[in-house]
């Protein structure tokens, strides 16, 4: 029987979380997540989706503010485990705490390490284009996503992929590749490689990433949409007034109009067109300031924009 403490906190790490629970030969000992905090409109403290999943099977939970403290050390050296197995837990572990574990603390990260270390793996792999990702099941250390890789599995990238479809995938692929490997390493058949190739990182996402520009190729902004279509989703202006984008897709037609220029309605696709520098952005989906997301030919009929331009003088 294996004791796991597993360290995780949102909708992503559950399926993880959820398979060690009905692993007959383990047993999670405790789970360690994040504080509850404020979510919604109401602002009212919201739990975990980790913290939810281990009080419906009674595992004891642990949510530090810091997790470097003596009490903290002492309570998890108790409980003896094996395995500490984190996925976007959202803390560094310090040496004295990866020292615990009798067999391994490891880690699984959204992304073909070493590219893309850090806390956005997801999002950054459809920004920045990339046809394919994965998840790396890896033996942690003291650094940001440096230990060596016990094992890997990939999926490809779509076109239309967003984080939100990107996430669900990875999710299930983290809970099947640490049961597939994980009484390997804990029998000693399986041992971590290091991380090959030039390190990529992944840092947080900043609101200011959602201003975008169309004095670009479609197909780069498009990608950039997509990618913080979560949060902190896309934006433009029109007539002096925000105007958030959600879907959007790439054309590869030019025009000779200003980039930003709304060139009309698409009824096949139905989408809203805006020239870029290169190309033409298909929007789908959009949401004026003080109203709700709605498609684009409601936009379209409702606000009649066909000429206008796009954008922040």
């Amino acid at each position: 029987m294996l004791r796991i403490v597993f360290m995780g906190s949102p909708d992503f790490a559950v399926p993880t979380l959820e398979a060690l629970i009905a692993h007959p030969d383990c047993e999670v000992c405790a789970v360690v997540t994040q504080p509850d905090k404020p979510a919604g409109r109401g602002r009212q403290l919201a739990a975990p989706p980790v913290k939810l999943c281990a009080l419906d099977h009674n595992i004891p939970c642990y949510q530090p503010e810091k997790l470097k403290t003596q009490e903290m050390y002492d309570t998890l050296s108790a409980l003896e485990p094996d395995f500490f197995v984190t996925i976007a837990y959202g803390k560094i572990l310090r040496q004295a705490f990866l020292d615990i574990p009798k067999i391994a603390p490891v880690n699984l990260h959204a992304s073909l390490l070493p590219k893309y270390r850090g806390a956005a793996p997801v999002q950054w792999a459809i920004i920045n284009g990339e046809k394919e990702t994965g998840v790396c099941l890896m033996k942690m250390d003291a650094g940001m996503d440096t230990g060596p890789v016990y094992a890997r599995t990939l999926t490809a990238i779509a076109d239309d992929e967003t984080p939100e479809t990107l996430f669900a995938r990875l999710s299930k692929l983290s809970a099947d590749l640490l049961m597939k490997h994980l009484f390997d390493i804990a029998c000693g058949k399986l041992m971590p490689v290091p991380q090959d190739g030039t390190p990529t990182t992944a840092p947080m996402l900043q609101k200011s990433l959602g201003a975008i520009s169309f004095d670009t190729d479609a197909k780069t902004l498009d990608a950039l949409c997509r990618g913080i279509s979560t949060w902190p989703t896309a934006f433009t202006s029109l007539n002096g007034k925000r105007l958030a984008i959600h879907m959007t897709h790439a054309i590869d037609s030019d025009t000779q109009e200003k980039p930003g220029t709304i060139l009309g309605f698409d009824p096949a696709s139905k989408s809203l067109l805006v020239a870029c520098a290169k190309g033409t952005l298909a929007i789908h989906t959009l949401q004026p300031e003080g109203k709700k997301k709605m498609d684009a030919e409601s936009f379209f009929n409702g606000y009649r924009p066909a000429g206008l331009v796009l954008g922040y003088a």
